[in-house]
């Protein structure tokens, strides 16, 4: 499947095979494709939980989940997290194969950039989340398997479950594997005209 093709056949699905298992190929290759994704000044500040224990995911869909099944019955469940001091910690290892000038300019800016800006430190973390989800899901959809991004959940409840270091932050987590339904049709896109701005806006 080409990527264009993937991208307009993704859906965010709601019920799984729960008998199905990702082989460990299958889920390092999608693991794998995610760290592709870019991040500004390639920290790679995500940092995504694998869901694996069965307890876990049933106390998170019935506690704190709004009892969705895609928690428990999808073959792999990642919950994204991102580290926002990611650039503080050993910054020149995220340029160790650049050339030396080029490893020493982005490395000696990202300190000023990031510095005394939190807001921007958690913004370019989710940020990043995002890029990943959406790689891994369009992965996902290339190698024959669905998924489905979720929020809707106790984001501070499920922080303590994991232990979420506290320079960390949450973002949705992914549900994927075998669908067993067909999605509702598409609800409706916006045209081009609602959504694209040419220069400025008025």
């Amino acid at each position: 499947m080409n990527t264009l093709e993937a991208i307009y056949q993704r859906r965010a699905i709601k019920q799984f095979d729960r008998d199905h298992q990702l082989t460990q190929e299958e889920e390092t290759t999608l693991l794998e494709a995610a760290i592709q994704a870019p991040t500004s000044f390639n920290i790679q500040h995500w940092r995504f939980v694998i869901l694996r224990d069965s307890a876990l995911r049933e106390k998170i869909r019935k506690e704190f989940g709004n009892d969705q099944a895609q928690m428990t019955d999808a073959s792999l469940l990642i919950l994204m997290t991102a580290d926002t001091k990611a650039w503080q910690k050993d910054p020149a290892r995220y340029w160790q194969h650049a050339p030396k000038e080029v490893a020493d300019l982005l490395v000696g800016w990202m300190g000023p950039f990031h510095e005394g800006r939190e807001w921007l430190q958690r913004d370019e973390a989710q940020r990043s989340i995002g890029m990943a989800m959406q790689t891994i899901m369009l992965a996902a959809k290339s190698i024959g398997y669905d998924s489905c991004p979720m929020i809707g959940y106790d984001i501070d409840a499920v922080a303590k479950l994991i232990n979420l270091p506290e320079d960390h932050v949450m973002g949705p987590m992914v549900a994927i594997g075998k669908g067993t339904k067909d999605p509702w049709p598409k609800p409706g896109q916006l045209t081009l005209s609602e959504v694209v701005v040419e220069n400025g806006f008025d």
